[in-house]
């Protein structure tokens, strides 16, 4: 007995020496995985006893967190080396993914078989290691915080067996989720489901989980909407609480409130808007003052009058942060008694509002400005097209007042242009659905004067709420907490390789300064208009920007050409609008400036919600496409090539919008490769190119609704 006490210790001892070995051998290198044949062969253990020993010694320096298993069999120093870093990851359709970190130039590749069990959109950490010579490549160590617990697949039963799987989209999921029998609630082989992952085991292939809802049949239009709500976390209807709560709202326009406002109801006021619209946020008011100026009043709905914080719906509103205008519905941030009655500023009737009011004269030079709470009778409701006959035609009902608020927005659209704003001017895609919400006509959305005569008041009034707030008399920064719409300066190396392929076009961009850039900017826009390549350049010119967020760092909004400017004019769709009314009726009232970080935090909350729902949207507007172009199979197109990748390219086919893919694979007559510097795809043999902005024959082989994606065919004449 004490021998074997004795030979144990001996084993232990003999197992840490070779443990010191291990990590006098790994911290050679810090930042290199190895796995345990490298790390046998580099202290010389190397016969198959020897080996056990290290396996045995492996574990632990596993246990005792001196090494980190970054995949089966491989591990690395659990140092905080450099080169170990922080970020989220991304994952693409091969497969392979890239991680964002903060700071970083350029994202960091991961080959499909170093993600480890990350999922797409979690906080993961990473080493990184140069791979050949090529960019830096990284492999995930572990995962820090999960994005998300349920995912959208579709339920495979494996047939005379107790279990199934759910199978993913590769962008969402990198493997299938087993699921036990008496975890499938419901679901049938083939439906489209929600599955809640329960567990990931160490070493285990699949993750675990269990059916939550069955959507429906995959393609199915209802199935399709509700797919896109879920796979971002958007909710489709609100909880019964959340409607019980909007319905006890106090609604009348009663004469003690109305005492503490500015009482607008006498003066001429409409609202213009698109024609299926329902929640009117903004209304303006005009008329012409004694003094010779002109009073325009910018007027808000009110929502802070009846949305108070800590209610159980502006716990609701907060979490959804925005309102989701998929192509066949509006997802709405308020219930619809809120958005569509309460506070929707219809003709006719009195509503509580908060407004900015300016005096300007003939060349729209404010003289005055007030802010605060009003109440206002709009006389009536435009639609965009029916503003917009009045200032074509000079003809129709209040069209004085309209073609003098035109008159005074086009030239502080200049004013704004000539300070350096970009005029980004997209047209974008529209459906006509039939009852079914089939989509029978495509027609693109058209900025005209009367949408850009609404925008210039808007852009006016987010802006000197927000320079009220930040600024005092003498013009000095104030320090004061608020929510600020933010934009950076663009990336000047994506600026640099935008001028360089623009070249090649024949279009030149000055880049000497921020002015400088805004002009070229500017006059690429307006070169580009109607030619060919207008759409891929607009395209190129738009990556070439920032994102636009919500923070409380003021550092100005590049595309607007603005120091100062917020989100004011839209609090019935927008949480950070209903903040920012909050605080000016906070600092109207004398108050102290608030705590920066709890703004700072639900501004970071506003923009992920915001980015959630530009996505969802975006995939509404891909599954109408390819539903659009299902009876269009077999039919050939002119198109442009709108997007090139290093396993085939986009060509979008202008008359519609609808993108499809080119798989390089497709192409027989050549090898075909990317040339990522010159937006390109060329053959190796024949020299054969397709260049981004070429125009292509193609035709539709095929429209994949569950995947939202339309193959084409190369037509060569």
């Amino acid at each position: 007995m004490k021998n074997k006490k004795h030979t144990s210790h001996k084993n232990e001892q003999k197992l840490q020496d070779i443990g010191r070995k291990i990590l006098r051998f790994m911290n050679q290198k810090t930042s290199k995985i190895y796995n345990y044949k490298q790390i046998a062969e580099g202290i010389d253990y190397k016969n198959p006893r020897q080996r056990e020993l290290v396996i045995q010694a492996l574990h632990r320096l596993q246990a005792t967190q001196k090494i980190k298993e970054t995949e089966k069999g491989k591990y690395i120093v659990n140092v905080n080396i450099e080169g170990t870093l922080t970020g989220i990851i991304d994952f693409n359709q091969s497969g392979n993914a890239y991680v964002k970190v903060d700071g970083m130039p350029d994202d960091i590749f991961i080959h499909q078989k170093n993600v480890k069990d990350a999922l797409q959109g979690d906080k993961v950490l990473l080493v990184t290691y140069n791979f050949k010579g090529k960019k830096v490549e990284g492999s995930v160590v572990e995962v820090l915080e999960r994005a998300k617990d349920t995912f959208v697949g579709i339920f495979q039963q494996i047939a005379e067996k107790d279990f199934g799987f759910v199978v993913f989209d590769k962008k969402t999921m990198n493997t299938d989720m087993f699921i036990s029998k008496n975890h499938f609630n419901g679901a049938e082989d083939g439906d489209k489901v929600i599955a809640k992952m329960r567990e990931w085991r160490s070493g285990s292939k699949n993750p675990e989980g269990e059916i939550v809802t069955v959507l429906g049949i995959p393609g199915d239009h209802e199935t399709e909407i509700h797919s896109i709500l879920a796979e971002y976390g958007l909710p489709y209807n609100f909880e019964p609480e959340v409607e019980h709560d909007a319905d006890k709202i106090d609604r009348s326009i009663n004469a003690e409130e109305v005492a503490k406002r500015l009482d607008m109801r006498d003066i001429c006021t409409f609202t213009i808007d698109p024609k299926d619209a329902k929640d009117f946020d903004d209304a303006l008011s005009i008329q012409k003052l004694e003094n010779g100026l002109w009073q325009i009043g910018v007027h808000i709905a009110d929502v802070s009058h009846y949305v108070k914080p800590g209610t159980i719906l502006d716990d609701e509103a907060y979490k959804r942060a925005t309102s989701v205008y998929l192509v066949d519905r509006v997802v709405p941030m308020l219930p619809e008694v809120l958005s569509n009655d309460v506070c929707s500023l219809r003709p006719n009737e009195d509503k509580f509002t908060f407004s900015a009011v300016f005096e300007l004269d003939e060349d729209a030079k404010i003289h005055k400005q007030w802010f605060g709470r009003t109440v206002i009778h709009s006389d009536r409701r435009f639609a965009y097209e029916e503003a917009q006959e009045r200032i074509e035609t000079g003809e129709g009902d209040l069209v004085e007042e309209i073609l003098q608020l035109d008159k005074l927005a086009k030239i502080m659209r200049a004013e704004r242009i000539r300070n350096g704003a970009i005029t980004f001017d997209r047209s974008e895609v529209r459906f006509n659905l039939d009852e079914n919400n089939k989509p029978i006509g495509v027609y693109f959305k058209v900025s005209k004067d009367s949408n850009h005569l609404i925008e210039e008041f808007m852009l006016l009034a987010n802006k000197k709420v927000s320079e009220f707030i930040s600024l005092n008399k003498r013009n000095e920064p104030t320090g004061n907490t608020f929510i600020y719409r933010i934009h950076d300066d663009p990336d000047p190396a994506k600026l640099t390789a935008l001028r360089d392929f623009v070249g090649t076009f024949g279009y030149k961009m000055d880049l000497a300064n921020t002015q400088k850039v805004a002009e070229s900017l500017n006059k690429l826009l307006s070169d580009v208009k109607g030619k060919g390549e207008e759409n891929m350049i607009e395209t190129l010119a738009m990556r070439s920007m920032s994102k636009a967020v919500y923070s409380t760092d003021p550092i100005g909004h590049y595309g607007l050409g603005f120091e100062y400017y917020s989100h004011f004019t839209s609090p019935i769709r927008r949480y950070p609008d209903l903040i920012a009314h909050r605080l000016l009726q906070h600092y109207l009232d004398g108050g102290k400036s608030p705590n920066k970080d709890v703004v700072e935090e639900q501004a970071k909350h506003c923009s992920a919600m915001e980015r959630l729902a530009s996505e969802a949207e975006r995939e509404s507007i891909k599954f109408m496409q390819v539903k659009f172009m299902e009876d269009h199979v077999g039919e050939v197109f002119s198109g442009v090539i709108s997007g090139v990748s290093d396993y085939g390219f986009w060509v979008e086919i202008p008359e519609n919008g609808a993108e499809g893919m080119i798989k390089l694979r497709d192409l027989v007559d050549d090898s075909y490769s990317l040339d990522s510097k010159n937006y390109a795809i060329i053959g190796s043999r024949t020299g054969n190119t397709y260049q981004l902005g070429d125009e292509v024959k193609i035709k539709v082989v095929k429209a994949n609704l569950i995947a939202k994606q339309l193959d084409f065919k190369i037509i060569n004449d």
